[in-house]
């Protein structure tokens, strides 16, 4: 693991003249506020450009679109049945990364970086996001609440880590046996993994699975915790309209590819947007799962966690090309997105380069394979206990 490590300094201007101090890192760091790290950031980073944020939907929907003619067009007509197979698999595959890249465009918009328009970001965000079969307004809502409580092990809304107590429960997913009698057998390691990767999605969004214990906004009944009903015990009650709302975006896309069926059959109406769906999810329940899952990365105790230090307990990592140039920089640059969600992913990597001096240690980056960190992550990164050199947190138990 190769952590970014640069001087840590906390910058203060005073009477025009910038005052710097070292961050000390003894018994725990010493983290800076949030003003002191939005300063070092130059102020044109937080303004998002309308036209260009269009210009990405533009380009992206065309190559889906491309992608969906050339598949529809050319593979249905390839005679030998393994070449037309691997043409379908090729195709999922390509569609489902161009797809992402769509996904990430209304993630932008539903964090306001697309535009300052708040009008044009939800509709925006609630044509791409429903053309994808996402919620909008259900995941805006439970999204926003993730970056709020980042890192906090009672109110964080994605991958709150099991910790040793919850360990000892017995489980259904386990048929109510001893985890460490069998969870590191590969095969067993393997299939949690597929269906982490295959299922982690639905799962968030029917019974809000990994979210903290106080994530609710009320009291609910296990099957009243989704992300599609509107009276849903995840969601206020000035909220219900725009659930509904979100679930008409649904019925929408739903009706059209049924329509879609009657005239191309339910066999290639999956083979173009199913698998790709697949696929999409995927790749997003991998993007936030390494954001938030990495040995040298905290969460923290109710008593002692502050929104600095939850959004400072994410990792940069690396996709080459695909991330920086379909997945918008959503791997690259999501440490910069969750202290400031509202700068556009086209000016992340600047202010991501001007956080780095402030931050030091404080700022964690990995390099290497992302999915090769993905198993080694899923493999290890088991449960957390107290971190007795940092009062309050919790660290990722060594796995023995």
């Amino acid at each position: 693991m190769a952590t970014t490590t640069t001087t840590a300094t906390r910058s203060r201007k005073a009477n025009g003249e910038a005052k710097t101090a070292p961050i000390t890192l003894n018994e725990g760091p010493q983290y800076p506020d949030i003003q002191t790290i939005r300063d070092a950031i130059p102020a044109h980073c937080f303004v998002p450009s309308t036209w260009r944020s269009l210009g990405y939907v533009v380009r992206d929907v065309a190559m889906v679109a491309a992608l969906g003619w050339a598949a529809l067009t050319y593979i249905p007509h390839i005679e030998n049945f393994a070449w037309r197979t691997a043409a379908w698999i090729v195709y999922g595959y390509v569609q489902g990364l161009v797809c992402t890249g769509v996904w990430i465009l209304a993630h932008e918009a539903g964090h306001g970086a697309f535009s300052v328009h708040q009008r044009l970001n939800d509709i925006v965000g609630w044509t791409l996001h429903s053309a994808l079969l996402v919620p909008y307004f259900s995941w805006k809502f439970s999204h926003h609440r993730h970056h709020r409580f980042t890192g906090h092990m009672e109110k964080d809304m994605a991958f709150v880590p099991h910790t040793k107590a919850d360990r000892e429960k017995r489980r259904l997913a386990d048929l109510y046996l001893d985890r460490e009698l069998f969870e590191d057998v590969p095969v067993v390691q393997v299939f949690k993994l597929l269906m982490h990767q295959l299922a982690g999605w639905q799962a968030y969004l029917l019974f809000n699975v990994s979210a903290g214990p106080a994530s609710k906004q009320r009291e609910g009944s296990w099957w009243r915790i989704s992300h599609f009903e509107p009276t849903s015990a995840v969601f206020r009650d000035s909220e219900a309209i725009f659930i509904a709302i979100s679930d008409l975006g649904l019925a929408i896309v739903a009706g059209l590819l049924y329509y879609a069926s009657t005239f191309v059959g339910w066999k290639t109406v999956f083979l173009m947007y199913g698998v790709p769906y697949f696929w999409v999810h995927h790749w997003l329940v991998a993007i936030t799962y390494l954001h938030h899952t990495h040995p040298d990365v905290h969460h923290f105790e109710a008593e002692s966690w502050t929104f600095v230090k939850g959004a400072l307990a994410t990792v940069d990592r690396d996709f080459g090309f695909v991330g920086r140039h379909l997945f918008h920089r959503i791997i690259e640059d999501h440490v910069v997105h969750h202290l400031f969600p509202r700068i556009p992913f086209y000016k992340a990597e600047e202010a991501t380069e001007a956080l780095k001096p402030l931050l030091g240690d404080l700022y964690h980056c990995e390099k290497g394979s992302f999915l090769g960190h993905l198993w080694k992550s899923f493999t290890q990164c088991k449960y957390v206990e107290a971190d007795p050199a940092v009062p309050g947190a919790l660290r990722w138990a060594e796995n023995k």
